[in-house]
């Protein structure tokens, strides 16, 4: 089975950066260290760059997003079991979803797409929540064009496509022409490689090219590009195996690579992701966007891809044979895993379609080449249940969008969203989770305490805003000091009151009050002291 791959590159940024990528360390960064304009820009600490110092029981701490509800079954005539690889995205005060729609049918002898070719579906919505599928009328599906289809497979506009793993995004180019203010990378078979589509209003798409503007690669998942504001270029990501050196580790691993483009047709600066400290891994999509509350920082959520019960050569050995007698070998804890006959069936065709598994990861960039990825799941599989734990589950979305809270009064959250039952029968579930706004990863300390020093910075601003959250004994003091730590006048942890709360954007008061512009523009360094609190976010605004 075919899938398709398409993301643009992102280029490296300000190699001033580099140092920063480092993690955690107990002793100080010597005074002489490199000083980051952080300028008035909101800071996460999703990639640890700015962390120089935890003392006590501090440490980052990875947040698990909250299940909640399904916001759509793919159950229309022309979906189905494969429906994946979503777009979604915010466009004014309309929702816009992309998504692959397609037919995969397990059977006790084959899996078998019964005859049922893809399509590039839209669906939309004003709350991010409830969506509805438009009857576009633009394709017909079995002698009716009642349908949301917005391109199927076959020839369009003079070349040859397959809608297998579509990315679709609006183009915050401010020079991108009129009729291309939406973008997609489209797979095709021939020749193979991907190719880039415009259309002027989301729903009527056209060729830019006839011939693929990538053509190095796997693509057999979804393959993205996007308009990254901060750098004034496009970045491409996709999928591709990786050759590595003879006897390395590398060798036939799912992987990334990266590219940038001035036009999004021609590419430069082509790069192989890197990871700060992880360990080789299948990683199927990449899901990579500037985040949109920080968008210097490039945040990704990959598909982790497992095949826990055979080690590579062994699993290619299966694939090959594609022999039942391997599901007999299953470990007790795999054959206790949900629809354990449908499992089996799955594995008679191949044996990682029945014992393979996926699970979500995060990792973040400040340069689009070199990742923080963390190696812990940030969306586990569950509770066990029909249609989680296999392969296919939580494939999530590309990419995060902002959506209101169930509480209310409550601030806006966070929604992403990730793939269930898939290839488990006639119809696959897109469920949504949710997170608080810049709630990836937190500094976080029991009420014993703990701290975090940042690095060398620099801002500009008036005030310093939080997103933190306490218990109601917990607490939070920022002091600001020099670049030998001693702390500024003023600014002491002991001039600032503790604040405690729960606020995406809280100034900090110190005795004299809140203003930091006397020291806007010099060298500093931040101290956070935390009690029993998380600490997400921080912003220096006007």
């Amino acid at each position: 089975m075919r899938s398709s791959k398409l993301t643009y590159l992102l280029g490296p940024f300000a190699a001033g950066l580099l140092a920063l990528f480092s993690l955690p360390v107990q002793g100080a960064t010597p005074p002489s260290a490199a000083v980051l304009d952080i300028g008035s820009r909101r800071e996460l600490f999703v990639d640890g760059q700015l962390v120089d110092q935890l003392k006590g029981k501090a440490q980052l701490r990875l947040h698990a997003p909250v299940p909640r509800e399904a916001v759509m079954e793919h159950d229309a005539p022309w979906e189905g079991s494969a429906t994946a690889y979503h777009s979604i995205f915010q466009d004014g005060k309309l929702y816009r979803m992309y998504y692959r729609a397609w037919q995969i049918s397990v059977t006790p002898t084959k899996v078998d797409t019964d005859d049922h070719t893809t399509y590039l579906c839209y669906a939309e919505s004003d709350d991010g929540i409830r969506w509805r599928r438009p009857e576009l009328g633009l394709h017909e599906f079995k002698g009716s064009k009642a349908n949301n289809i917005v391109i199927p497979s076959g020839q369009v506009g003079g070349v040859n496509v397959e809608t297998h793993s579509p990315a679709v995004f609006k183009d915050e180019n401010p020079n991108a022409a009129a009729d291309a203010r939406y973008k997609a990378f489209l797979f095709s078979p021939t020749p193979r490689g991907l190719l880039a589509f415009k259309s002027p209003d989301g729903i009527h798409w056209s060729p830019m090219s006839p011939r693929p503007v990538i053509t190095d690669g796997s693509f057999d998942s979804q393959n993205l590009a996007f308009w990254d504001s901060v750098r004034g270029e496009y970045r491409a990501y996709w999928r591709y195996f990786s050759k590595g050196t003879p006897g390395s580790p590398y060798v036939g691993v799912r992987a990334i690579r990266t590219a940038t483009s001035k036009d999004f047709l021609h590419l430069e600066n082509q790069a192989d992701l890197s990871y700060v400290d992880s360990p080789p891994e299948h990683l199927y999509t990449n899901q990579v966007k500037p985040y949109y509350r920080a968008p210097h920082l490039l945040v990704g959520f990959p598909v982790r891809y497992i095949e826990p019960e055979l080690g590579q050569a062994a699993a290619d050995d299966a694939r090959k044979s594609a022999s039942a007698e391997q599901a007999k070998a299953w470990s007790p804890s795999m054959r206790a895993l949900p629809e354990l006959e449908h499992r089996e069936m799955r594995a008679k065709a191949s044996e990682r379609y029945g014992s393979a598994l996926s699970e979500t990861l995060l990792m973040a960039s400040r340069d689009g080449v070199r990742f923080k990825r963390w190696n812990e799941a940030f969306i586990r599989p569950g509770p066990e249940r029909e249609g989680t734990w296999n392969y296919g589950h939580l494939f999530s979305s590309w990419h995060v969008v902002e959506t209101k809270s169930a509480l209310a009064g409550a601030p806006n959250e966070l929604s992403i969203y990730t793939a269930e039952s898939y290839w488990t029968g006639r119809s696959s579930i897109l469920r949504r989770y949710t997170l608080r706004l810049d709630g990836f990863v937190s500094v976080e300390a029991p009420l014993s305490g703990g701290e975090v020093i940042t690095k060398p910075v620099s801002f500009r601003g008036r005030h310093l805003e939080l997103n933190f959250a306490t218990s109601a004994a917990g607490s939070v003091r920022v002091e600001i000091q020099d670049l030998d730590g001693q702390p500024l006048p003023g600014f002491a942890l002991n001039d600032c009151p503790q604040i405690f709360g729960d606020a995406i954007g809280r100034p900090v008061t110190w005795t004299k009050g809140s203003d930091v512009r006397a020291i806007a523009g010099r060298p500093v360094r931040l101290r956070f002291e935390l009690k029993d609190a998380d600490l997400y976010a921080f912003q220096f605004r006007d």
